[in-house]
């Protein structure tokens, strides 16, 4: 992004934005379609250890909301958890998509049951032997593949790490494959989850973790307050909400007026000092010290100038 927006009290809010390293776990990614056509079935799943979203489709089977299905992930293959039938498509890449292999069998779902209690002891060890080498490391998850010897470790931290010697460690010790993924902040939050400022679950955990990049311009596009305690959420980056909206607010200034254009009216110079897309309210400061708040309607744009009707 690059950019150096500061607020009105000289804050450096550039380290709010993603960075181009973000999201090499699936948050800060371009998730727009083109002209690829979405399969049909269309079905949206869910891997509970990291909350990533998944899309699958199969040819003849049928699924319901909650049940367990086995497909290949990046990590191997393992269980996903259905949440639905896709109705409306958005956002999706093809490389998204995956076909199901089968509905998960009892036995499955009990040994991911067991796994879950193995993974809580793992959680544990993993943390002692960071301890004893002294790594800069806060492990986040852990996960056992269920269909393969595997363990998954997702940690962060502020600076890479050398853990070639704790790998061996925990080889010693599980005597499986370990698989280390250092993640980022925005990743940590989607695995965690939480309740965001505006009361409700993390976008991220709860919604999607399809997102696009947030920038500062997103902030300033809205008219919010370049405060970094007021756009930031609990990851300590920009809201992702503030892509959800950013379309539709810059779709509706293009038929209001800028912020600072002069117009005469009533005998008077005016300014227009405020601009809001959701109310459709102008605010106007005149030379002689009124102010104005009328409606868009009241607005017209006649010959490339805007006028008071």
């Amino acid at each position: 992004m690059g950019s150096s927006f500061e607020d009105i009290q000289g804050e450096d809010l550039s380290n709010l934005e993603d960075h181009l390293d973000e999201g090499r776990d699936g948050i800060a990614i371009d998730a727009s379609k083109g002209d690829w056509v979405f399969p049909e079935p269309l079905w949206h799943l869910k891997l509970d250890y990291s909350s990533e979203s998944l899309y699958a489709t199969h040819p003849s089977l049928e699924f319901e909301n909650g049940d367990y299905v086995l497909v290949p992930t990046r990590y191997g293959r393992d269980l996903a958890l259905v949440m639905g039938k896709v109705r409306v498509p958005m956002g999706i890449r093809p490389e998204d998509v995956v076909v199901v292999e089968r509905k998960a069998e009892e036995a499955e779902l009990v040994r991911a049951a067991e796994f879950r209690e193995k993974e809580a002891a793992a959680f544990q060890v993993f943390r002692d032997k960071v301890a004893q080498h002294r790594l800069e490391m806060k492990l986040v998850a852990t996960h056992y593949l269920i269909d393969e010897p595997k363990i998954l470790f997702f940690f962060s931290s502020e600076n890479r790490v050398d853990f070639r010697d704790l790998v061996k460690d925990l080889v010693g010790i599980f005597k499986m494959r370990i698989e280390l993924r250092q993640i980022g902040v925005r990743d940590e939050s989607r695995i965690t989850g939480g309740l965001g400022v505006c009361g409700r679950p993390y976008c991220c955990h709860s919604v999607t973790d399809k997102l696009k990049p947030v920038s500062i311009r997103m902030a300033k596009d809205q008219n919010l307050s370049l405060n970094s305690m007021k756009i930031s959420g609990q990851c300590g980056r920009l809201l992702c909400c503030l892509s959800y909206e950013h379309e539709w607010y810059c779709e509706a200034r293009k038929t209001l007026p800028n912020e600072g254009i002069r117009l005469f009216y009533d005998e008077c110079n005016f300014r227009v000092t405020e601009v809001n897309p959701l109310t459709r309210i102008i605010r106007l400061q005149g030379e002689d010290g009124r102010v104005l708040e009328i409606p868009s309607t009241r607005m017209n744009r006649v010959d490339g100038k805007w006028r008071i009707v």
